[in-house]
């Protein structure tokens, strides 16, 4: 059964006359009458009483139409409710950042962006920076948004990406406390052995962490229990009194600042980061273009950043550029 046999039947359910709806629906009268026979033997009754002019609909035909009426309403019906989904996807932001940062960074930040902007469709998707990394090379994504460190590189050839920070935050250890408020596990300690709980291999900023600890004076006595590549998988072990973690600022303030957290060494143990805003350097849909203008005059225009996860006042080193 096609479409066009219905469309045919309602013309002639309207005209009564095969000539004029075969007019009317751009065909010859003989390939019109014989779609309309073609829609009768589908449905298994004459629909049209064709022994008098003009032709009447029988009373299968009267039936019938009720329902044709409904199928072709609801085809075009939802053929255009899927067509404006389309565009609506279409002209959408893609943004793909790390699970921490969409978490703590991203709601405030794009806040501050549809000030400028106005309220943007934006589709937002979370990973682990690896994953972020592969959709950005695929052309899933028009953005991806990720911690960066000058020492470690995130794997997008800076021929083909370009890049801005667009925040700053600090990796610090952490750890649970004991019942006199004490970390579990302190890296100041030179006689202890702490556990430690680590960033996978395939993590940028676990490379950036392991990095630190190679440099004098962060040799301490390590013992990697576990790893994983979300600092949120991390963060939940930590609390758990497993062992520690470098974990962003942004993502822990509220422990500490309830002490479910406490720092496991000295601001020596610290590990600047950026918050990083990657792109194509081909030209991008105007939407997406205006969200990367509109960042950039974000970043001219803020105040200095005095906390953590805050946006930057100026476009300092980072990687990828």
């Amino acid at each position: 059964m096609e479409l066009k046999w219905l469309e045919d039947f309602l013309s002639l359910s309207e005209t009564r006359n095969f000539s004029r709806s075969a007019t009317l629906r751009f065909t010859t009268q003989p390939a019109f009458s014989r779609r309309i026979r073609a829609l009768e033997e589908w449905v298994g009754a004459t629909l049209f009483d064709r022994s008098a002019q003009p032709v009447s609909l029988t009373e299968a035909g009267v039936a019938f139409r009720s329902l044709a009426e409904e199928v072709v309403r609801q085809l075009y019906q939802g053929r255009e409710e899927i067509h404006l989904a389309a565009v609506h996807v279409a002209s959408a932001i893609k943004v793909a950042a790390t699970h921490s940062l969409s978490l703590t960074f991203f709601p405030q930040w794009i806040r501050s962006i549809e000030s400028a902007a106005g309220i943007l469709n934006i589709r937002l998707d979370s990973g682990h920076a690896g994953a972020c990394v592969q959709m950005m090379q695929r052309g899933d994504c028009h953005f991806m948004l990720c911690h960066t460190h000058p020492s470690v590189d995130v794997g997008l050839n800076p021929q083909q990406f370009t890049s801005r920070p667009v925040g700053s935050d600090r990796l610090i250890p952490v750890s649970r406390p004991n019942s006199e408020g004490r970390p579990v596990d302190c890296l100041d300690s030179a006689e202890q052995t702490c556990r430690y709980l680590a960033y996978a291999e395939t993590s940028a900023i676990g490379r950036a962490v392991e990095r630190l600890l190679e440099r004098p004076p962060h040799h301490v006595h390590l013992e990697k229990l576990f790893v994983s590549r979300l600092a949120a998988v991390l963060k939940s072990m930590v609390l758990d009194g497993k062992g520690l973690a470098w974990l962003p600022e942004s993502d822990v303030a509220q422990e500490l600042a309830t002490g479910q957290l406490v720092r496991a060494g000295s601001t020596a143990w610290d590990l600047e980061v950026e918050i990083t805003l990657f792109r194509q350097r081909v030209h991008l849909p105007q939407p997406a273009e205006l969200f990367w203008n509109t960042a950039n005059a974000q970043i001219r225009k803020a105040s200095p950043a005095g906390e953590t996860g805050r946006p930057l006042e100026q476009v300092g080193s980072g990687i990828g550029r």
